[in-house]
């Protein structure tokens, strides 16, 4: 795992809730929009920060609907690959 690349995107405590949000549960499956109504969060801001946390590979697409002309897509949170399985090794392989 890149630790630099976790701290990073971690810094915002919008990112942090985003985080704990999904994570409740055991894990939730959420749109931005759903989000931005749980954390009280302007929809545009809660949605850069979800795109944030998407390219640092915190959270993946999970499913995706077409909503009058857009595409809404629902997150949830990646699970951290086994220690010895073949994704942790391309990733420690790669420098992820």
């Amino acid at each position: 795992m890149n630790w630099e690349l976790l701290a990073r995107a971690n810094t915002h405590p919008l990112r942090i809730s985003v985080m704990e949000v999904l994570g409740i549960d055991g894990g939730r499956t959420l749109s931005p929009k759903d989000l931005s109504l749980e954390l009280q969060a302007p929809l545009s801001t809660v949605n850069y920060h979800v795109t944030e946390l998407r390219d640092s590979q915190l959270v993946e697409v999970i499913d995706e609907r077409q909503v009058r002309g857009a595409i809404e897509h629902f997150y949830r949170p990646v699970d951290p690959p086994e220690k010895g399985s073949r994704e942790a090794k391309a990733r420690r392989k790669r420098g992820d």
